[in-house]
């Protein structure tokens, strides 16, 4: 959510950046919140006014009392019960004003970065560089799921008598491998200097508005029935909304956060859930890193969030490439973001396995998170999200990238001491 001063003052800039994200649709918004703008600060200076006329005229109702004189000090008590009913009138309507003003505020986009290309959807996406050298070996890369079967490391059929498509059940060593990587990308940010989390797995309405969009939340969030209560979809929206209506301490920033968690999603809206595939599914694990800093740190520290990712993944002999999203595939709350792709020797072409993303103050501003400044006056904090790892889309990378001829699957030397000690499976 952008700052409505900014709106205010800037009606053009902020349908310009509409435009930019091709959601012309939403541009009548801003005059409209222009509009309630303006009278409900109208209305605030009436009832500011009122108030102020109703306490000078308490003061001289008791000196007219005092002085005997109650038919005058009867009318002035008219006067006050008349205007608290105006009052309670103008209250009603600024409160009516206020509601109609977020509900377009939380969906009109935030100012996306200058850097970010402007285009349309994902296929306009553009690459920034790329790390290691793919290769497509000479024999055949099997799909995922068969060099897992051919392992006895996943049950897909029983999965779906239990819940359905979009789920699996990892068994033997490939479960063993999943939380190998886990373990290792939670030690690997561990060492970068992050704090380990494990957050609540479910988490309140107010919580879920306050760090994605509507149209984000529709897609993907599983409601509790009968509860205020949604199942993550990732634990970045835990670690932020932990936050919630805090002050911090500029000498606590930056806020470097490190979470393992399940997530859940609906996946409404994706191209089918695969009946064979793990891709795209409703259940899976993730490592996520989160920052909380200051507004003249945040492209720093974006590119070093992913640029950890590269590295990560480079260390387990898996070829990636970085991709700058453009405008079109920008979520709302975004002002920059860098997918991270990995290598598919079998499909000869990369595929997302992370996303690095800077939200600006947006996600500080809709939960009301604050940094303490005496000088310059409190400041809403810029908030950093990016994926570390998320089996099992990370496996699909780690399989196909680190089959041999023979068969086996090789187990780069970070990961050996998680897995026992074991040089391949």
């Amino acid at each position: 959510m952008i700052d409505i001063k900014f709106l205010r003052q800037n009606p053009d800039i902020v349908k310009e950046n509409i435009k930019k994200k091709f959601q012309d649709e939403k541009i009548p918004m801003v005059d409209e919140v222009i509009e309630f703008d303006k009278e409900q600060r109208e209305c605030q200076g009436k009832a500011d006014n009122l108030k102020n006329q109703r306490n000078v005229i308490s003061k001289g109702i008791g000196a007219l009392m005092a002085q005997g004189k109650k038919e005058e000090a009867e009318a002035e008590k008219k006067k006050v019960t008349d205007m608290a009913e105006e009052m309670a009138q103008l209250d009603a309507r600024m409160a009516e004003l206020g509601a109609k003003i977020r509900e377009r505020m939380l969906v009109i986009p935030n100012i996306i970065d200058d850097s970010v290309p402007i285009g349309k959807d994902d296929s306009e996406n553009v690459e920034i560089e790329r790390f290691g050298e793919p290769v497509v070996p000479e024999y055949e890369i099997p799909y995922h799921t068969d060099i897992m079967e051919a392992r006895d490391g996943i049950d897909l059929d029983s999965a779906r008598k239990t819940s359905g498509n979009g789920f699996y059940y990892l068994k033997g060593d490939i479960a063993r491998l999943h939380s190998a990587v886990l373990s290792y990308a939670r030690d690997f940010m561990i060492d970068k200097g992050f704090t380990y989390y494990i957050p609540p797995y479910m988490i309140r309405s107010s919580v879920v508005t306050g760090v994605m969009s509507f149209a984000e939340m529709e897609n993907m969030m599983y409601k509790i029935e009968g509860e205020d209560l949604y199942l993550i979809g990732t634990s970045e929206h835990s670690m932020i909304g932990r936050f919630i209506d805090t002050f911090l301490e500029e000498k606590d920033l930056p806020q470097t956060l490190t979470s393992y968690s399940p997530c859940f999603r609906k996946e409404v809206g994706a191209h089918g859930i695969e009946e064979r595939g793990v891709y795209r599914i409703h259940q899976f694990e993730k490592q996520e890193m989160v920052v909380v800093c200051r507004p003249e740190e945040s492209m720093d520290w974006f590119k070093k969030l992913y640029t950890y990712t590269v590295e990560l993944f480079r260390s387990l002999d898996i070829p990636v490439r970085t991709l700058e999203c453009c405008s079109g595939d920008l979520a709302d709350l975004k002002v920059k973001s860098v997918d991270v792709e990995a290598w598919s020797p079998r499909q000869k072409k990369y595929f997302e396995v992370g996303s690095c993303s800077n939200l600006g103050d947006a996600q500080a501003r809709r939960l009301g998170i604050r940094i303490k400044n005496k000088e310059k006056g409190n400041y809403f904090p810029h908030t950093l999200n990016n994926t570390v790892v998320a089996p099992p889309r990370m496996l699909i990378a780690f399989l196909e990238n680190n089959l041999q001829a023979d068969g086996s699957v090789k187990i780069p030397e970070p990961l050996r001491m998680y897995m026992g000690g074991k040089e391949k499976i």
